[in-house]
């Protein structure tokens, strides 16, 4: 990211943060410009889950080390990380029609974690997520050991998790992300 495309993200973090006190009413921006700042490497990693279409923004406020939890808060999960299969052991398994890729490794590149059913159901009491799409989730090894793996979206007013084989892959399912810095 040269200086000018920083500038820019940072502009559009700070509207967007502005724009959704609601998330994180207790942070301050010049804190989370601060924390920033002193990463370069979670700034990039920040960068990519916008350039992906996640919209990240803070989620609550600083921990007790004030780092900050940043999500993506695009209301469908981001279009830039859809038609991926779970992981590498999932993605070889498949003989035909394979993915363009899987899930943890995409977030492994991206320095980012998938979200936990917790956090995703705490993303949910910001607004409503997932309405036409759904989102992977980390999910247990004892799930993954068998073969399968968790997603999770919001249907009739409620969040559910379910569960698919982890080598399949759909348009409408993607992966949402989180990062603290």
């Amino acid at each position: 990211m040269n200086a000018e495309q920083r500038k820019a993200f940072i502009d559009a973090l700070k509207l967007r943060f502005a724009q959704n006190k609601h998330r994180h009413p207790a942070a301050e921006w010049a804190a989370v410009l601060d924390r920033l700042q002193a990463s370069t490497k979670k700034l990039s990693s920040l960068f990519e889950m916008e350039q992906t279409g996640g919209e990240p923004d803070v989620i609550g406020a600083a921990d007790h080390e004030g780092a900050y939890l940043f999500c993506d808060c695009a209301a469908e999960t981001p279009q830039g990380r859809r038609s991926l299969c779970f992981d590498a052991e999932a993605l070889h398994s498949r003989k035909e029609n394979k993915p363009g890729g899987n899930v943890i490794d995409t977030a492994a590149a991206m320095d980012v974690a998938l979200l936990t059913e917790a956090q995703y159901r705490a993303l949910q009491t910001f607004g409503e997520f997932d309405l036409k799409t759904s989102s992977w989730i980390a999910t247990p090894p004892e799930i993954r050991k068998l073969g399968g793996a968790l997603f999770c979206d919001r249907r009739y007013g409620m969040v559910f998790v379910y569960h698919n084989g982890a080598q399949s892959y759909y348009a409408s399912r993607g992966f949402r992300a989180s990062l603290r810095i």
